[in-house]
């Protein structure tokens, strides 16, 4: 269990933050110059140096999505050329890219944070180029919302494993749909119905906290309150839900913790925007307090389980029932091992979880819930910690990757084991860095006062 004793504050992780900044300038520019963009989007690291996996195109708007936050964060001119000349160049694919649940990750990295810093005024504003980035977004959030499948009560987006198939992950790109509908934007279907974008994500968010999230309530041997399963499966001949399943994860029966922080972070942030919109938008869906319900039992959960089964450190094991964590021993008593010889750590899961903890402490501390908050806020801030340390941070300067220790595909076999080693480690990925980065940018401005940090700017 985290030890939430060891807590920094949060100017403490200022010198890391800045160790953060300052090698993802170097990364990019390696990256830059050595990447062979004819291979495919960049994946994940083998020996330091990126290279793809063709699986599915999820990964290639994390890239320039790094880039733009770096610029965000220090305002280096060459990273923003970087990201921007790149997302004009090469994200068109990914707008209107039919094939995938991913939007939220490659397109508000891209397009969405590039308008974001016009709105702040941090790049100067440009009608038609704020346009350009609006109309991508508008795009994307449609063709997201038409990845559709109807369940019993309800529906989803499904994943690239077809339209039987729910993924935890796909609450991260509501928001994508969520800005759409911001914009003013709609789906447009068969005779000419105008589809809301609102209500398919409000849809989603549902069928992801009532099928993908676990409660304690007997649902099957092995429902924990806070677990969550990669996959749920449905039958598309009547939308009958049918079991859990997972991909990337041990079993459907166990917690693959990076599919987890997918649910962390998501919950979270939805609930930031729920308190932000109007609401008489939420009337038709059943009122705004019913989505505040259902969203917060969802969020306090899977972050309460978080906590509860990751390491005094914050660092997460790939999967918490992964089958060799036994020989481990006390393994939830002190902190995480990267370098044990029986199952790998993923702190790509932790990155993105620490953003959620942080967020959902901000959103209970707006609700007068302060004591409440401070549990999370403490668990992010020693997750934090451990992130941004030497341990977790990619110093060697031929090395292209930012985070260490990320995994991908344990099941299949995907990841690079070292020399020496037993079990895969020491490796990077784009998700991985781009959620660090994220997590550092959202830091850096509570630490320094400045705007708030939202997807929906």
């Amino acid at each position: 269990m985290i030890h939430l004793d060891s807590a920094p504050t949060l100017k403490d992780l200022q010198p890391g933050l800045e160790k953060c900044f300052s090698l993802a300038g170097e990364k990019i520019q390696l990256i830059d110059h050595q990447y062979d963009e004819s291979k495919g989007s960049p994946v994940f690291t083998v020996e330091g140096k990126y290279t793809t996996r063709g699986w599915t195109e999820w990964t290639e708007g994390f890239r320039y999505g790094i880039a733009v936050l770096h610029f965000d964060a220090t305002g280096d001119k060459e990273s923003l050329a970087s990201g921007r000349d790149r997302t004009v160049a090469r994200m068109a694919t990914h707008v209107s890219h039919i094939g995938v649940h991913d939007h939220g990750f490659n397109n508000l990295s891209t397009y969405g944070n590039l308008r974001r810093l016009m709105l702040e005024g941090r790049i100067p504003d440009n009608e038609w180029e704020r346009n350009f980035y609006e109309l991508a977004i508008k795009v994307s959030g449609a063709v997201q919302a038409a990845r559709w499948t109807e369940r019993q009560g309800g529906g989803f987006i499904h994943s690239f494993n077809g339209p039987h198939s729910l993924f935890v992950d796909t609450i991260r790109s509501c928001r994508i749909l969520m800005v759409a509908h911001r914009l003013g934007h709609v789906l447009m279907g068969e005779g000419d119905k105008a589809i809301s974008l609102l209500e398919r994500a409000l849809l989603h968010i549902e069928s992801t906290a009532q099928y993908s999230v676990f409660y304690g309530e007997g649902r099957d041997r092995y429902d924990v309150r806070g677990r969550t399963t990669h996959e749920a499966v449905f039958n598309t001949k009547d939308g009958a839900y049918r079991c859990p399943n997972s991909q990337q994860g041990y079993t459907g029966f166990s917690t693959w913790t990076r599919g987890q922080s997918w649910a962390t972070v998501g919950f979270a942030e939805e609930l930031e925007l729920l308190e932000a919109m109007d609401p008489a938008q939420f009337e038709p869906f059943g009122g705004k307090d019913r989505w505040r319900q259902l969203m917060e039992r969802a969020a306090l959960a899977v972050a309460d389980n978080f906590i509860e089964n990751t390491p005094t450190d914050g660092i997460s094991y790939w999967d918490q029932g992964a089958p060799n964590l036994h020989k481990l021993g006390d393994y939830l008593d002190r902190p995480a091992d990267p370098f044990n010889d029986f199952e790998p750590v993923d702190s790509t899961a932790s990155a993105i979880s620490a953003q959620g903890l942080f967020r959902l402490a901000r959103y209970l501390r707006n609700s007068g819930r302060g004591e409440e908050a401070d549990r999370y806020e403490k668990s992010g801030l020693v997750t934090a910690k451990s992130l941004f340390s030497e341990a977790y941070l990619s110093t060697n300067s031929s090395h292209q990757g930012l985070l260490l220790h990320s995994i991908y595909h344990e099941p299949n076999g995907w990841d690079h084991v070292p020399a020496g080693q037993k079990v895969a480690c020491g490796e990077s990925s784009m998700w991985g860095d781009y959620h660090l980065m994220e997590l550092a940018v959202y830091l850096q401005r509570l630490i320094d006062n400045k705007p708030y940090y939202t997807f929906w700017a």
